[in-house]
């Protein structure tokens, strides 16, 4: 990763739902912190409640381990749901206009393998 770059966001999945990959399908894949409730437990990957330094912007990259996305939208209730319950979507479908308040929308790529430990970071480069 580039030198000059800022991290806003960092975190690792902590434990995975049973139900978790069943949205990879869709291109998408849901986040919820360790107080995730327990009906959406299982259809979640589990990561820390941590705060962003800074706003999270279209244009920024996501970092799934070292494979990167480019931000294409934010859904205008990303930032918050994010740092406080560490809850969002992933849509990985390009939209530029974000139809969803909750959701974090990426470049149409093919999503990489999500397990234990998998590093979660979003950068302004």
């Amino acid at each position: 990763m580039p030198e000059n770059m800022k991290t806003i966001y960092e975190n690792k999945v902590k434990s995975i739902g049973s139900l978790a990959n069943t949205f990879l399908e869709e291109k998408m894949f849901i986040l919820f912190g360790t107080e995730a409730p327990q009906d959406l437990k299982d259809f979640c990957y589990n990561i820390d409640v941590v705060n962003a330094d800074g706003e999270i912007q279209a244009g920024h990259k996501l970092y799934i381990n070292n494979e990167k996305f480019e931000i294409t939208s934010i859904g205008n209730l990303v930032q918050r749901n994010l740092t406080t319950l560490g809850h969002i979507t992933l849509r990985f479908d390009g939209s530029t206009i974000p139809e969803l308040p909750g959701t974090l929308y990426l470049e149409n790529k093919e999503i990489p393998a999500i397990e234990l430990g998998t590093e979660l970071k979003i950068v302004n480069e």
